[in-house]
C-alpha cells in the first residue's frame, strides 16, 4: 500500500528575490539572490546539499540542472531539472520532498526561476496552446487560441450557469483583484505595489471580455528556493519549522473534452488533487481548518472558480463569500495574502515555490504587515495550462 508523506519533511529554509523587471539580472543572478536567502535561513551551506532539483521551464531546455549546480557551485551531486508547464516550480519542490521522504537523501534544495523580461514577449513562452492541449490535432485548432481567450470563455460560462449578469460579473472579479492589489501593496518583493480600485479596475482596457487589464497576471522575473530535510531532523536546523502535511499532483488526461457535459465553469484537476490533498491531510472541513491559501491567479475568474475547486466555497456561491471580505486579508482565509500572480506576475519556473515562500513566512509569524493572526494550515495551489486541460499542484504546509 503506498504511503502517505504527511510529516515526513520539513522545510527549514525558504527564499525569494524580488519580482518585477529584473534588467539588471541574469538567470543565474536571480539563483543565487534565491539562494543566498534560503541558505542563510536555513543556516546551512551549499556543501550540505545532497540532492537538488531546479525548476524552469523556458531557457535551459535540453541542459540538465546544469545552470543551477553552476550558479551555487553544487559538486558532483545529483541536480534534476523538471518541467511542468506552470507548476514548474511546485514539481521541484515536490522532487526534493519525495527524495528526503524516501530516505534517499538528509537534506535536499528546491529552486525554480525564470527570466520572462527578456523574451520581448507579452506572455508565456513556448509551444501553442493548440499543441499542448489537443497534441495531434495542431492543425484543426485556431492559431488564434489564448490563456486570455480561455479563460474569458470560463469567465462567461461561469456567469451564464450561475446566474450572475455581467455587470455582478464582473463587480465579482475586480473585489478579487483589487484584493490582491492591496495585499501586494504591502509586499516589497512584489512587482506592482500600488492599491487599484473596484472601479478602475471594472473600467480598465479589456484584454478578453470580461476579463481586463486587472484581471490578467503580468510579466515578470524571479526565481524562489525551498531547502528540505526529514521531520524528525528539522529542529536541529531552527526552532520553527514548517511541516510537509501533503503534496498532490493531478493531470488532466482530456476526459472533460471527451464529453459534451463539462460545464467549463471549473477546473476537473483541481478538484481531484484537493480531494486527495485533504484526505492526505486528514482536513475533514476546508472551509474550517485552512488558515489562509496562495492559489494560482493567473486571471481572476480562475480564481473565483479555484475557491470553489478546493472545496471553500459551495458551488456556484463564490460571489457570496467575495462579497462579505471572506478571502480578504482579515478575512476568515486569506487569499493571496502576499498579493498573488496579480502583483508578482508568473515566472514559470519560480511560481509555485514563490506561493509556499508565502506560506513559509505566515506559519512562522514573520509576514511583516500582512501577518495573519495565528496562522496553523497553509495552502497553496499552482496550476499549469488551461482549462480544460490542466497540471495541478496542491501544498498543504502547518505546524
Amino acid at each position: 500500500m503506498p504511503e502517505s508523506i504527511a510529516n515526513k519533511t520539513a522545510i527549514i529554509g525558504m527564499g525569494c528575490t524580488t519580482f518585477g523587471e529584473r534588467w539588471d539580472m541574469g538567470s543565474l543572478d536571480l539563483i543565487t539572490e534565491a539562494a543566498q536567502e534560503c541558505f542563510e535561513d536555513a543556516g546551512v551551506e551549499p556543501k550540505d546539499i545532497q540532492a537538488a532539483w531546479f525548476g524552469s521551464a523556458s531557457p535551459y531546455s535540453g541542459m540538465s540542472g546544469i545552470p543551477l549546480a553552476t550558479a551555487l557551485r553544487l559538486a558532483w551531486i545529483p541536480v534534476t531539472r523538471v518541467e511542468n508547464f506552470c507548476a514548474t516550480g511546485t514539481e521541484a519542490l515536490r522532487g526534493a520532498c519525495y527524495a528526503v521522504a524516501a530516505g534517499v537523501c538528509d537534506i535536499a534544495l528546491a529552486l525554480g526561476v525564470e527570466k520572462l523580461k527578456d523574451t520581448g514577449y507579452g506572455g508565456l513562452p513556448g509551444a501553442s496552446l493548440g499543441a499542448i492541449l489537443f497534441p495531434g490535432l495542431e492543425g484543426n485548432i485556431s492559431p488564434n487560441l489564448t490563456a486570455p481567450g480561455l479563460f474569458a470563455m470560463m469567465a462567461t460560462r461561469y456567469f451564464s450557469q450561475y446566474g450572475l449578469s455581467p455587470e455582478e460579473g464582473k463587480q465579482a472579479l475586480a473585489k478579487i483583484s483589487a484584493k490582491s492589489h492591496h495585499n501586494g501593496a504591502m509586499n516589497p518583493k512584489a512587482h506592482l505595489r500600488r492599491e487599484v480600485s473596484v472601479d478602475d479596475i471594472v473600467n480598465a482596457p479589456i484584454v478578453a471580455w470580461p476579463l481586463g487589464l486587472f484581471d490578467c497576471c503580468g510579466v515578470s522575473d524571479g526565481s524562489a528556493a525551498a531547502i528540505v530535510t526529514r521531520a524528525d531532523m528539522a529542529k536541529d536546523f531552527r526552532p520553527d519549522p514548517v511541516y510537509l502535511k501533503s503534496f498532490q499532483v493531478a493531470v488532466s488526461a482530456g476526459y472533460e473534452v471527451g464529453y459534451t457535459d463539462y460545464d467549463f465553469a471549473h477546473v476537473e484537476t483541481t478538484c481531484r488533487a484537493s480531494t486527495r490533498a485533504y484526505e492526505e491531510a486528514g482536513i475533514k472541513d476546508p472551509r474550517k481548518e485552512i488558515s489562509l491559501m496562495e492559489t494560482h491567479d493567473c486571471f481572476s475568474i480562475t480564481e473565483l472558480t479555484e475557491y470553489e475547486d478546493l472545496q471553500i466555497s459551495p458551488r456556484g456561491r463564490a460571489k457570496e463569500d467575495i462579497d462579505a471580505g471572506f478571502y480578504e486579508l482579515d478575512g476568515t482565509i486569506p487569499c493571496q495574502p502576499d498579493g498573488g500572480l496579480k502583483c508578482f506576475g508568473h515566472p514559470i519556473g519560480a511560481s509555485g515555490l514563490r506561493m509556499d515562500y508565502e506560506i513559509y513566512k505566515q506559519l512562522q509569524g514573520k509576514a511583516g504587515q500582512r501577518q495573519r493572526k495565528d496562522p496553523q494550515v497553509g495552502l497553496s495551489h499552482n496550476m499549469g495550462g488551461t482549462p480544460p486541460g490542466c497540471v495541478v499542484a496542491i501544498t498543504i504546509l502547518g505546524l
